[in-house]
């Protein structure tokens, strides 16, 4: 998800990246040692959503693989360094993840900085990649993880552990995003613009939790449905409307 660099409070500060296969350390946080600390109770639907999951998923990309070629190659020919890249997520109770990714920003996006969270027309961002971004066409290769069985087709999006850890602390009941595995999609994304601030996090957390309750093949199906008209440029709120994914939930309160 698309965030401003204005929530880590000392961007200088990195915590350590886990090792591949272990938890995400958050004994920092007091949620994480708080036994209540899982509040939301998950749908019984999640029992078994993932093995079709995977099946959709493999068609999908089948049906894509010529699309997702041709995206490869652009990138390759638009801008120096590989097409697709891998970055450590947070997913199913803390355990890290290499989630794939088409590369929407300069391979050396990151250097001086460390991870920080990108930002509205961003300068780090090449000309094809925000085409990418806008229509969100560099999650594709997601599909992969989702045949993998690290990530579901519909779900709370993954984040990296390096906010993880920061969000767990500010924003409480982050952490019972956890509980199910992410999603590729999902009914914050649909509903909701990308992050800027603190408030936005809370805001997509609150529709990241009614999906976990209410999970429902139906509801996929649906969230899925207009994940793809946002795909070919038709505007999120008449997306959610034909749907029926507007979530009343939330709602971002107005600029003063």
């Amino acid at each position: 998800m698309t965030m401003t660099s204005a929530i880590p409070t000392q961007p200088t500060v990195k915590p350590p990246r886990p090792e591949r296969g272990a938890s995400v350390p958050f004994a920092e946080s007091e949620q994480a040692i708080n036994p209540d600390r899982w509040a939301t109770l998950p749908s019984t639907y999640y029992r078994w959503k993932l093995l079709p999951g995977r099946i959709i998923a493999v068609i999908i990309l089948i049906i894509v693989s010529p699309l997702l070629a041709a995206l490869i190659v652009a990138i390759r020919l638009t801008s120096p360094g590989p097409a697709l890249y891998r970055q450590t997520r947070v997913g199913l109770n803390g355990k890290p993840f290499a989630i794939c990714k088409l590369r929407t920003m300069r391979q050396d996006a990151e250097r001086g900085t460390g991870a920080v969270w990108a930002r509205k027309d961003d300068p780090r961002v090449t000309p094809l990649g925000r085409v990418l971004r806008k229509l969100h066409l560099d999650e594709l290769p997601q599909l992969i993880n989702v045949i993998r069985g690290e990530m579901t087709l519909v779900g709370p999006r993954p984040e990296r552990p390096e906010f993880v850890a920061v969000l767990a602390r500010e924003v409480p009941g982050y952490l019972d995003r956890l509980r199910v595995p992410p999603g590729v999609t999902g009914l914050a994304q649909v509903n909701l613009p990308p992050d800027e601030d603190i408030e936005s996090v809370r805001g997509k957390l609150s529709l990241d939790l009614e999906y976990i309750r209410r999970a429902s093949f139906s509801l996929d199906i649906r969230l899925m449905a207009c994940t793809l008209l946002r795909l070919v440029g038709v505007p999120q709120n008449v997306g959610t409307c034909l749907c029926g994914t507007r979530s009343k939930a939330y709602q971002r309160p107005s600029s003063v």
